[in-house]
């Protein structure tokens, strides 16, 4: 009823003679969230003020929320927001899984308090009762994964969480792969924004939270063991552990019978609408009637289906008339198990135990269009009758090809149903490029047997002279690669194509141990009939560096100069691989402290330096803290040395934990830090990280069964309001701890 009177509300709101074409813009987050699927579809005008709960800049992903409401912004601004902040939100709506934002302008008006999370259980957060909110919840750690970065985002840690009653991922902002291992198996209370996973066509498929750090982790149980100290348990004797309460309920669908092979999947359609159906059941059912099915709802590969389901048809005939889609449409993924059509050139077509396939064309891509066996007959005449090159029009079920559903150009195969579902629309033309090459070598036969001798002769001459010359030019291009630090990918691929060279023509690749495989593979069919030549990458020390590879005909016979020229190659494989290491060696002691993993002076003032001309270039400001551990010196002397450096390990542990992602933490010597805080508008932001950093000492240290009470001085300057230059700023920063310092030891004599 609160909906109906918002809308009413907003209707006469926006309602005058001179404005009846141009709506009034929506005034707060509840009413864009009042809003029905066809409504927001409308594009209606939004401008309203709300906090941010969430901002991951590179990819213009804004959450925001006032009060108890809040909604998904597609970003399209500059700003560095961080949550807490007080924005103006212009743009216009539009109809996602729910009613969100696509913003035209975001203005900073301040920043405050974030919202109050909400307790929220599996159930609430499933049957989205709290979409796009900032909500708290519980539960146990099973899986917490680092993502690697690319081009356009920098590390992310994907968490998966099973609360009670479901999974849910938490995608968390942090880069520290020292945190997962503490994380796995433990017991967790996690507070982030509440969004949805979804399908192509925008289905709710799982839920997933959007975390700020790992501040908002909160552990509340650790793992009673590691889990990489759990016992040994033999690989046939896994499932002894094997227990699950599964409370999923028993659901009812109804829909037209598209696709059925009996004993595995029956596919139901409804208007827009769609399901994959595992079941067991052989009962004969008609394709277009009507019929029930009633299963357990699960996602698969990103994908809403059934299982364990029985089946019952009505009897009632009512066809579906297949969808006719181009090939761009059915990648969209927004026609997964829908029945369509569409047209095609067969490229290639093979025939199988279980199942025939065709190889499509269609716009340039191809697809594959799947005929099951057990389908009917008629089988083994369709194959016999499709013709290569012949143009055909395919009806069937859309079906992804293990890929994620909500993305884009993805792999699809269309699942046919009868013989009927082929159509062969044009024959192939006789003047292919295959027959017109038969035609040509025909006439010129004659010619060629006529001079195949001499010009056999004089190629096979040539083609040795310029091997030679191309071999000593490549490996003089691969010494230089090697010297100028190219890419070690590009380096070894150019020395498997040297060694194909030197092997006239053998396909060759290297096998990097614990790396990846490089150069020209033979595909696993085409292997057994391959003779397989291989060669040791060796270290000048510690254990192989890898293997290259060489394939032959198999009928050919074994010769010395295959060895020679692979233990050549070989050695290239070995300078390149151990001057790269020691080069990526180098460079990480020249910037990294070897004890706490953290970046060096060093890299701290080149760090800064950049800071200074990126803020000169934006007229922007930044932060210095500098941290001295107090009473340091005793903890070396009473403990131990080895004592005292774990306990640095733990400090560092814990301070990298209370910085936010691009704050930059580094050890300046001995008992000594420095951060830098790029994120920062006004100085309060950086005492704020500040006094976080402080409260890493809050909690005793455990060391080797040393309970340290540990505590640090910190200083802050502020650039360009305390100084202008690198050295500057570190000493304002330095004299402000010395004089913290000073105050706190003063005040403990009092």
């Amino acid at each position: 009823m609160k909906k109906v009177f918002v809308l009413v509300a907003i209707a006469l709101g926006n309602f005058s003679p001179a404005r009846a074409n141009t709506p009034a813009p929506l005034t707060s987050v509840r009413a864009v969230t009042a809003l029905s699927t066809a409504q927001a579809s409308q594009g209606l005008p939004v401008e309203f003020q709300a906090t941010v709960t969430f901002f991951r800049g590179y990819q213009k992903n804004l959450f925001v929320q006032d009060g108890k409401a809040g909604t998904y912004v597609k970003a399209t601004t500059d700003l560095s927001l961080v949550p807490g902040d007080r924005v103006l939100v212009k743009g216009i709506t539009r109809a996602n899984f729910g009613p969100d934002v696509v913003s035209s302008d975001i203005t900073l008006l301040g920043h405050g308090a974030l919202p109050k999370p909400v307790p929220a259980t599996f159930d609430g957060l499933i049957q989205n009762h709290f979409d796009s909110v900032m909500v708290t919840t519980r539960g146990i750690v099973q899986s917490a994964t680092l993502d690697p970065p690319s081009s356009n985002h920098p590390h992310g840690t994907t968490l998966r969480v099973l609360l009670d009653g479901g999974y849910v991922d938490a995608i968390v902002d942090s880069d520290d792969p020292h945190a997962l291992d503490e994380l796995l198996d433990s017991e967790v209370q996690i507070t982030g924004v509440a969004g949805a996973k979804l399908d192509g066509k925008r289905q709710l498929t799982g839920i997933v939270l959007h975390v700020n750090g790992l501040a908002d982790i909160k552990i509340l149980k650790p793992a009673r063991v590691s889990p990489f100290a759990l016992p040994i348990t033999p690989m046939d004797q896994v499932l002894s552990v094997y227990h699950i309460v599964n409370l999923t309920r028993r659901v009812r669908v109804n829909g037209i019978v598209t696709f059925y092979q009996p004993g595995s999947a029956l596919v139901l359609q409804s208007g827009d609408q769609s399901i994959w159906i595992k079941t067991d059941s052989n009962l004969p059912m008609k394709l277009g009637d009507l019929a029930d099915a009633t299963g357990f709802p699960a996602v698969s590969n990103g994908t809403l289906m059934l299982y364990g389901s029985a089946i019952q048809d009505t009897g009632i005939q009512e066809p579906v008339e297949a969808r006719t889609a181009t090939y761009q449409q059915l990648a969209s993924s927004q026609h997964i198990f829908d029945l369509v059509s569409i047209e095609g050139k067969v490229a290639m077509k093979a025939s199988e135990s279980t199942q025939d396939e065709y190889v499509l064309v269609a716009d340039g891509r191809s697809f594959s269009a799947v005929f099951p066996k057990a389908s009917g007959s008629g089988v083994a005449a369709l194959m016999e009758s499709v013709p290569i090159g012949a143009v055909v029009r395919v009806t069937g079920i859309c079906a992804m090809d293990n890929a994620n559903p909500f993305g884009h150009d993805v792999p699809f195969n269309i699942l046919m149903r009868a013989p009927a579902d082929l159509t062969v629309i044009s024959e192939p033309s006789w003047m292919t490029v295959r027959n017109l090459g038969i035609l040509v070598i025909l006439l010129l036969v004659g010619m060629l047997m006529v001079g195949a001798r001499a010009l056999y002769n004089g190629r096979k001459m040539r083609a040795h002279v310029a091997a030679l010359g191309y071999i000593g030019n490549r490996r003089a291009r691969i010494l230089e690669d090697i010297n100028n630090a190219r890419p070690l990918a590009g380096i070894l691929e150019s020395i498997t194509e040297l060694a194909s060279v030197s092997l006239k023509g053998a396909a060759c690749w290297c096998q990097i141990a614990d790396g990846a495989k490089l150069g020209n593979c033979p595909s696993q069919p085409d292997a057994s009939g391959l003779r397989i030549v291989d060669q040791v990458i060796a270290a000048h020390s510690g254990p192989a560096l890898g293997t290259i590879h060489a394939a032959f005909d198999a009928r050919t016979k074994p010769h010395h100069d295959e060895g020679k020229a692979l233990a050549s190659v070989a050695e290239l494989a070995t300078l390149a691989i151990e001057t790269r290491r020691l080069h990526a060696d180098l460079v990480r002691r020249s910037e990294f402290d070897l004890l706490t993993d953290v970046q060096n002076r060093f890299s701290f003032e080149k760090h800064l330096d950049w800071l200074i001309n990126e803020a000169r270039n934006t007229a922007g400001i930044f932060g210095v803290i500098y941290i001295d551990l107090d009473d340091f010196k005793s903890v070396n002397d009473v403990y131990g040395h080895q004592v005292g450096d774990f306990y640095l390990q733990q400090v560092t542990t814990r301070m990298k934990r209370q910085l936010r992602p691009g704050d930059m933490l580094a050890r300046l010597g001995g008992d000594e830090f420095g951060v830098l805080v790029p994120a920062a508008r006004h100085r309060a932001d950086v005492e704020e990280v500040a006094e976080r950093l402080e409260s890493s000492f809050t909690e005793p240290f455990v060391v080797q069964g040393c309970v340290l009470r540990g505590s640090a001085s910190v200083g802050i300057a502020v650039y360009p309001e305390d100084a202008v230059s690198g050295d500057a700023l570190v000493t304002i920063a330095d004299s402000a701890m010395y004089t913290t310092k000073h105050s706190q030891k003063s005040a403990a004599r009092l």
